[in-house]
């Protein structure tokens, strides 16, 4: 479906940073916990599928493919 893009790195780095930024959703008041939310279920989904649409646009590949 998808051909993967990202890295195992930044695979690792996205998913931390996702749970950080869920972690400051929680925190957080007003608006600002729906934009946190939103910003970490892209990181997080994207660090577990390993795939990212904006890598794809901008022709960029972390991933090392045999």
């Amino acid at each position: 479906m998808f051909t993967k893009n990202v890295g195992q790195l930044d695979r690792v780095i996205r998913a931390v940073t996702g749970f950080a930024l869920l972690f400051a959703a929680y925190k957080a008041e007003g608006p600002a916990v729906y934009i946190l939310a939103v910003a970490a279920g892209a990181a997080i989904i994207t660090g577990l599928i390993g795939y990212c649409g904006l890598y794809k646009l901008l022709g960029i590949n972390t991933c090392k493919v045999d």
